[in-house]
């Protein structure tokens, strides 16, 4: 609180009983002690920081903590889950040997209790919280309250509250939680509970889902990496030397530790699709109008998405019919009655009911290499040649589509909306607290004017054209509809951390609202390590950077590491994008399972 000009000393000057130099130097010593007490009482973030942590470390029940820190290495984290002895053999059954369908309905027939299937996940997410540092909010207590409450309510003989019943659900930061900061990694932000809760939030507790933390988010929720300075980064757990992805990066983490079985992230740009590659994990970016998305915090004046490009919300998760009881789940619900941005759209399965691919028509699936800015590294190239074989061999169709001339253009659009507020609000947020920037943020983000109406009905003039040609692409030369494509998560394998720096792959298909998935596929061999990219000149800066993480590089940092594919289908054909995703999987894991038995055959003989 800033001193008033009532409460300075007064100091009057006398002609003939005071010089101008004494006068100007006591003036200077008061405004010197004025401004050191106005700092004294500003709030620092470095204060904040400490009192969200210990926070933090006190809604985890001692008998839930690590009794040393984690070793530092560069392996696989998961098996100290297991070594620590804090979960019973139940709970290691629990989150390891389900996804939330099958606990769903070991739940509904009472094969399994809320309250156990909740205590499990709330104790398996603080252990991946001090292994990874992937959580923000924490209330375990609450969830194991709505946990009893959901077993009297099956053990009354009531019908389940919807799909969701009894499932354990993770949030990434930005949803608001009645009575929890939704302060996304800025001091400014914390301690400043919400009221109410987020659209989704409320669909989701109407669906039946035990609500029970939130997860970690990269300053600005503009970085790829999930670092911020009240809480801290979160790591990797299959490897702490690369990126666990962002801006869903806590989302992706507590998920890969399995301290999650089904979370929700936000996409504007790639993160809910990177952290999921990032991760191995299945994730979907809806189109916009989908899912609820009001009563986010994101740290901007409400309504600005209204002027840019909407970010959508959507699942990560450990199988493609977990991806789809989420969308189902949601429709349930009649969102639109809740949200006017959701679309009167009810799920309808294609693989059931759905009229989006005809019964006789079998899939056909495009093939897109590069989006025209930045060449992908080797085994990337590779594992799209890879899966278009697999998928001929099975009864897809499948073709070659080259839309760079339009996919090119969509990158540096996207930049100029990302800009038009010109990051003023989240800039006076941090300096109020003097926050810096974090240092991946440091040489790319600064103010900037804000763009006039003119220039806003400019992009949207632009973005409106380059959606129209796009519509195009959905038709082979022959007049043939194409259901879906295959293209890169990104042109390079998951990266060390804070080097993740190329969105053109994701943040494309936020600008066309396109719906976009994630799908593993095998891990990163010792042989992917061969070939080289062309030695001719970069496309530009990005793919000048793209080079650095491949040539005169350590590759064996990758080995290991998940290697996915996105699968982008027609603006709101959700349903169809998961159909093609199952598909997909099915085919993908047939075959690695056939080349994993032929390949144990061989050894065998050997």
């Amino acid at each position: 609180m800033r001193l008033t000009s009532a409460q300075h000393e007064t100091i009057i000057y006398v002609p003939g009983h005071s010089s101008i130099a004494i006068y100007q130097a006591a003036i200077a010593k008061q405004l010197t002690r004025i401004s050191a007490m106005n700092r004294a009482e500003k709030k620092q973030w470095e204060t904040v920081s400490s009192q969200k942590k210990e926070e933090q470390w006190k809604r985890i029940p001692s008998e839930w903590r690590l009794p040393v820190p984690p070793p530092q290495q560069t392996t696989n984290l998961l098996p100290l889950i297991r070594q620590s002895n804090i979960l019973t053999e139940q709970e290691l059954d629990i989150t390891e040997n389900y996804d939330a369908t099958a606990l769903a309905a070991a739940i509904r027939t009472r094969k399994l209790k809320v309250v156990d299937v909740t205590r499990a996940f709330c104790k398996r997410a603080a252990l991946a919280h001090q292994l990874t540092n992937c959580l923000t909010e924490i209330f375990f207590h609450d969830a194991l309250d709505r946990a009893r409450e959901l077993d009297a309510h099956l053990d009354a003989g009531n019908p389940p509250l919807g799909l969701l019943h009894g499932v354990p659900v993770s949030l990434k930061d930005t949803f608001k939680v009645k009575g929890y900061d939704s302060s996304i990694g800025i001091a400014a932000l914390c301690f400043n509970p919400a009221t109410e809760n987020s659209s989704l939030v409320d669909v989701l507790l109407r669906a039946g889902a035990i609500l029970y933390c939130k997860t970690n988010v990269p300053q600005t929720l503009m970085a790829l990496d999930s670092h911020n300075n009240v809480f801290g980064r979160t790591i990797n757990p299959s490897n702490t030397a690369l990126t666990p992805g962002g801006s869903s990066g806590g989302e992706g983490a507590l998920l890969a530790m399995r301290g999650s079985i089904l979370g929700v992230g936000t996409d504007v740009g790639g993160s809910i699709r990177i952290p999921s590659m990032c991760n191995s994990l299945y994730g979907v970016k809806p189109s916009w109008q989908r899912v609820p998305f009001a009563g986010q915090e994101d740290g901007q004046k409400r309504g600005h998405d209204k002027i840019g490009v909407p970010a959508s919300a959507g699942p990560m998760a450990h199988s493609m019919r977990d991806v789809e009881l989420f969308f189902a789940a949601v429709a349930e619900q009649k969102p639109w009655e809740h949200d006017p941005d959701v679309l009167l759209l009810p799920w309808n399965s294609v693989s059931t009911s759905g009229p989006a691919i005809p019964k006789k028509r079998k899939l056909t699936i495009g093939v897109v290499r590069t989006d025209g800015i930045t060449t992908p590294h080797p085994p990337i190239a590779n594992l799209l040649d890879e899966v278009a074989t697999t998928l001929a061999q099975s009864d897809i169709t499948v073709v070659e589509m080259d839309i760079t001339p339009l996919l090119s253009q969509c990158q540096s659009l996207l930049n100029a909306f990302f800009s038009a507020e010109g990051g003023n609000t989240i800039f006076d947020l941090l300096e109020s607290f003097n926050e810096p920037l974090s240092p991946w943020l440091q040489s790319r983000l600064r103010r900037n004017p804000s763009k006039d109406l003119d220039q806003l009905q400019e992009l949207h003039a632009k973005r409106t054209v380059l959606q129209k040609k796009f519509l195009s692409i959905w038709k082979t030369q022959d007049g043939e509809g194409i259901d879906a494509f295959i293209c890169p998560v990104a042109p390079h394998p998951v990266p060390p951390i804070d080097t993740y720096n190329t969105v053109s792959y994701t943040s494309s298909f936020v600008l066309l609202d396109f719906p976009a998935g994630v799908v593993p596929v095998r891990r990163f061999t010792s042989s992917d390590i061969t070939g080289e990219l062309d030695d001719g000149p970069p496309i530009g800066r990005w793919d000048k950077y793209n080079r650095t993480l491949w040539k005169n590089f350590d590759r064996a940092i990758y080995v290991d590491s998940p290697l996915c594919i996105q699968i982008v289908a027609p603006k709101l054909q959700e349903p169809k994008l998961v159909h093609v995703m199952s598909v997909l999987d099915q085919v993908l894991s047939s075959r690695a399972q056939i080349d994993a038995t032929a390949k144990r055959s061989i050894e065998a003989k050997l």
